[in-house]
């Protein structure tokens, strides 16, 4: 086995709260085991452009709780052809560079695991840094706790306004192939109905619950949307609402990019630091080619080849729970 000298850390993809706590993580484990540490900037396409820094303790300094990414976060399509991921390969040899830690998504690890199979002599384990919660292998990916409750400081904002208004509320969340963090922030919101990508919204059994509402003098309602719903989001479905229920006053709110930001919650901060300890001690041990996870609270690693978005059901029965506690 081929003995690690040179480490290189990078972000890639879409960014989620809890990266930087998760690069301090690698870096200063990195140090303690003797290494050299490196930060490749803006992902597979840093990669491509040379954009190496060398990284120390100091580097991560006052990091832990900045959301974001020191380091960036981009997608490369060059790095998906022959002349990009050669020219990467060239770059990491330049630099010495033995092994990787790679934080990001489902297209993250594909890119890796393409990498890996031409360049077998660099080793890389990946950290799932997304806030969709997407992906097989894990029960938790880095930055999804942190959307969660921005998603839901948000909400109760929002449900202020609708009660003092008797207004019915859309709320779009992030997840476009991905019900997650509206089934998570629905039921902790209190949503009174959970729209999700995974489901077609019945819209006679909507309009039931509505106005069932309304005969139980419930004169707000706040309905969660995932962004990936099948009829086009929460534009889509408040259109729909007043067309057959002309006599509610509806409200969308789209929430967007403000789920990505803010200062990663303790949970996200501790995920991020198991994370990067594992992927360390992971690469030292001789672990390549896989993405490390948490199931059922245990260290757990999953092949690239496998560790894509997952297909399994959603936790249906939160969505029950939910049902429950909105009447």
């Amino acid at each position: 086995m081929q003995k690690i000298e040179r480490l290189a850390v990078f972000s890639s993809g879409g960014d989620a709260p809890g990266m930087n706590a998760c690069i301090r993580a690698v870096v200063r484990t990195g140090l303690v085991n003797k290494l050299r540490l490196y930060g490749i900037m803006r992902g597979y396409q840093g990669m491509i452009e040379d954009e190496f820094k060398p990284l120390t303790s100091r580097s991560v300094s006052n990091i832990i709780q900045r959301g974001g990414t020191i380091l960036k976060a981009a997608r490369s399509k060059d790095f998906m052809t022959p002349e990009g991921m050669q020219k990467a390969y060239e770059n990491l040899k330049q630099h010495q560079i033995d092994a990787i830690v790679a934080i990001g998504g489902d297209g993250t690890f594909k890119g890796a695991e393409a990498f890996c199979t031409k360049y077998p002599d660099i080793r890389i384990v990946g950290i799932p840094g997304t806030i969709d919660n997407d992906l097989t292998g894990t029960d938790y990916t880095l930055g999804f706790d942190t959307a969660v409750n921005n998603v839901i400081e948000a909400v109760d904002k929002i449900r202020d306004t609708a009660a003092s208004h008797d207004r019915c509320f859309f709320i779009e969340v992030m997840g476009r192939d991905s019900g997650c963090i509206a089934l998570w922030a629905g039921l902790a919101g209190g949503a009174e109905e959970i729209l999700l990508p995974e489901i077609m919204t019945d819209f006679d059994e909507l309009i039931q619950k509505l106005e069932e509402g309304k005969s139980n003098n419930k004169n707000s309602s706040i309905i969660i949307v995932g962004e990936g719903e099948k009829n086009g989001g929460a534009d889509e479905v408040a259109h729909k609402i007043k067309e057959l229920l002309p006599h509610y006053d509806t409200k969308v709110t789209i929430l967007g990019h403000v789920q990505r930001g803010g200062s990663p919650t303790a949970f996200d901060r501790i995920l991020a630091a198991k994370f990067g300890v594992w992927a360390v001690e992971s690469l030292l041990a001789g672990e390549n080619r896989k993405m490390i996870g948490i199931l059922k609270g245990e260290k757990f690693f999953t092949p690239f080849s496998q560790a894509t978005k997952q297909h399994e059901p959603l936790d249906m029965e939160l969505l029950r729970i939910n049902t429950i506690l909105a009447t």
